[in-house]
């Protein structure tokens, strides 16, 4: 009787886990502002492409550009932001960065070539190509 019990009590246990595991699936809820992927692959790429200037212009004040490139796309920054949370919670931020990886090779071809040469310098794979 008390291992027919135990296992009653385990399959209970189980159950509730589960239950908790699937009912705690939302852990944020969707923005209602929320930038599609495509958008937000794009605007990605322009703010990889505004962050080079960081390594010319090292003592200035640059967040102009990252405001420039969210005004070009018609962005607002916490709708950048929540959308960013959104996409990361959800596990979607790997996708939408290999697309912006792929928007900015295609603005800046010698990126690629700049990319290739650094990996047989290093050995070491960049963050979007893990």
């Amino acid at each position: 009787m008390e291992i027919n019990n135990q296992q009653i009590m385990r399959k209970l246990v189980f159950i509730f886990v589960m239950l908790f595991m699937f009912s705690c699936s939302d852990y944020i809820d969707k923005p209602k502002n929320l930038i599609e992927p495509e958008k937000m692959a794009e605007i990605l790429a322009d703010l990889a492409i505004t962050d080079q200037a960081v390594i010319i212009y090292q003592n200035k004040n640059l967040e102009a550009g990252t405001r420039f490139v969210l005004k070009t796309h018609q962005v607002k920054s916490d709708d950048f932001v929540e959308s960013f949370k959104y996409y990361v919670v959800r596990d979607k931020m790997k996708d939408i960065a290999e697309e912006a990886q792929k928007i900015v090779l295609k603005k800046d071809p010698k990126a690629d070539k700049y990319i290739q040469d650094k990996l047989k310098n290093s050995g070491n794979t960049p963050v979007l190509n893990r």
